[in-house]
């Protein structure tokens, strides 16, 4: 290689399902950047994030489903623009790990991700409404 390669892998004010992203929130900003990986045949839990946050997947594939059944089909090497304050989920339903690393912009007084209570949650009713 001879020369510096810069590649914008995404860039957007939007979410990967359309929706505008919010404001940021005020308070001191915290970065944290993970790295999640999904084993074969498994699927996260259902779940909202409260923060901006984009992803690069860096192995296998995932599947990702909002609350209005949309999806997204993430092969490795492609970025998102993930979900704010919408419930969703991220499945693996192929034969070797999912790799996905996530950057989230948020703030030190607010959590990156809220798990839902299958009980409580508006999110599973909407999916259950929407599957009948």
């Amino acid at each position: 290689m001879d020369k510096i390669e810069k590649v914008t892998l995404i860039e957007s004010n939007k979410s990967w399902n359309g929706n505008d992203l919010p404001e940021y929130p005020d308070g001191k900003p915290k970065i944290t950047i993970l790295k999640i990986t999904i084993p074969p045949h498994s699927r996260l839990s259902i779940h909202k994030h409260l923060v901006i946050n984009a992803g690069v997947l860096t192995k296998g594939e995932l599947t990702v489903v909002d609350e209005q059944n949309n999806e997204l089909l993430l092969k490795e090497g492609d970025a998102l623009v993930e979900l704010v304050n919408t419930c969703h989920f991220g499945e693996n339903t192929g034969d070797s790990p999912a790799e996905i690393i996530v950057f989230y912009a948020g703030t030190d007084d607010l959590p990156i991700t809220i798990d839902e209570n299958p009980k409580l949650s508006d999110c599973y009713k909407a999916w259950e409404a929407s599957n009948e």
